[in-house]
């Protein structure tokens, strides 16, 4: 059986890879221990997406699971707009575009090409302050560099030495329940 890496985890993998084994220890546990104001405010924003009431118009996609059988890669989409081509990544604040985020978008692109979809723009929305970030679609050059980090994933091995950032690890959902950083923030 073919296991599919999950689009979310490509974002959380270059902030960090252990965040994803805690997030893997702490599902299903009671979110009010580890998540800080802003994971739950963009959990709140996402709501209309997940239970697929961001929109009735039939030429608006909700929510779609998508998959890549070349890249190896399933996820969720938030929004594909079919009469403007286009395919929008939200996130409740953005102040910074970061390189996972780029992926993730890049990841649902190329799912969706895959699927017959045709995209001719992408987007990251703010929702905070109804901002819209236009993308450029990914190259060739890009999707090698995303295939590239998508080996670099699977070859990851947890058991060796985390290194760890001060910046990133303050801003970590996971910060005071991580046993591998000494920078722990508490609210």
């Amino acid at each position: 059986m073919f296991d599919y890496i999950a689009i979310s985890t490509l974002n959380d993998f270059i902030f960090c890879p252990y965040s994803i084994y805690l997030h893997n220890v702490y599902e299903g546990g009671a979110e009010e221990l580890y998540h800080a104001t802003p994971q739950t405010r963009g959990k709140a924003a996402h709501t209309t997406i997940d239970e697929k009431k961001y929109s009735t118009l039939k030429s608006e996609i909700v929510g779609l699971s998508v998959y890549s059988d070349e890249l190896g890669i399933a996820g969720k989409i938030d929004i594909y707009k079919a009469k403007e081509k286009l395919l929008i990544e939200r996130k409740y604040q953005l102040k910074t575009i970061y390189q996972g985020q780029i992926y993730q978008l890049w990841a649902e692109y190329f799912c969706m090409k895959e699927m017959g979809y045709d995209i001719e723009k992408l987007a990251f929305y703010a929702i905070s302050n109804n901002q819209m970030f236009p993308v450029e679609l990914p190259s060739d050059d890009d999707k090698q560099e995303m295939m590239r980090f998508i080996e670099i994933f699977k070859m990851y091995n947890p058991e060796e030495d985390i290194i760890t950032n001060e910046n990133k690890c303050n801003n970590c959902i996971y910060n005071s329940l991580c046993d591998k950083t000494e920078y722990h923030v508490y609210e």
